[in-house]
């Protein structure tokens, strides 16, 4: 399963995203926890360890990589290099996990093929398209990291989305977006759940129908997030409502 996870800075994308991760290992299914939001912390909330992440770089800085796969110079630019070795290479490993960082990508106009942005789509399209591992993308707030074809792989789009005003503005932009890529199936999940309010709130601006669920606000969670903790290591650090979600987007 290949799933993508958007939202508002702050609403608790990567907490999600972690947690998806998670909920595969747990299911004994390999999967790529892919970081491509320019923060770049869902390493930390998935508990390994600080320095290797420090260390690994984001794929978008590999430009002596880059520069080789786009071996022959020139103005062309292949939009399509073999980077199998690559996801063997610059991913950290914990038993069936892969990590990588994408990075930010190189702005510019609707037509811009440079030698990064094909780099980083190709490695996109391997992991959404030609392999059989689940995939998590914790996504910036916009998803400027897929492409038309990308988003062909992605199965699922989930929406974090707070009970506030720029959080539900944020989580219909990222819905326009995704319909412009043609994304199959998208989901808001309501995050930060304090009341029944909170709840109808959203139900009111967003079609409620289309949410897979409602995360209460944790306590725990923030606490744990305070002291720099990692937020998920077995069963009984999901939060409320995960499993739930996961069933209605994997189809269980």
């Amino acid at each position: 399963m290949k799933i993508a996870v958007s939202g508002k800075g702050g609403a608790g994308k990567s907490t999600v995203s972690a947690q998806l991760v998670r909920y595969f290992i747990l299911n004994d299914l390999p999967v790529f926890a892919v970081d491509a939001d320019p923060d770049a912390n869902l390493g930390l909330i998935l508990g390994l360890d600080p320095e290797k992440i420090e260390k690994l770089r984001p794929l978008v800085e590999l430009q002596d990589v880059i520069d080789a796969k786009h071996a022959g110079g020139g103005t062309l630019v292949d939009l399509n290099p073999d980077v199998d070795d690559v996801l063997e290479n610059y991913t950290l490993r914990d038993n069936q996990l892969r990590f990588l960082k994408m990075g930010a990508i190189k702005q510019g106009g609707s037509a811009c093929y440079c030698k990064e942005n094909s780099f980083l789509n190709a490695v996109l399209t391997t992991m959404l398209l030609d392999r059989d591992e689940g995939v998590v993308l914790d996504m910036s707030a916009g998803i400027e990291h897929l492409t038309r074809g990308t988003a062909r792989g992605v199965e699922t789009m989930l929406v974090i989305v707070e009970p506030t005003r720029a959080g539900v503005s944020t989580a219909k932009a990222v819905d326009g977006l995704a319909a412009d890529l043609k994304i199959g199936k998208v989901y808001f999940v309501g995050n930060k759940i304090r009341n029944d309010q909170d709840r109808l709130y959203l139900e009111s601006q967003l079609p409620p129908e289309r949410f897979a669920g409602m995360i209460p606000f944790s306590e725990q969670v923030l606490e744990k997030a305070r002291r720099g903790e990692t937020l998920v290591s077995d069963q009984d650090h999901f939060l409320p409502g995960l499993e739930k979600i996961f069933e209605i987007i994997s189809g269980r």
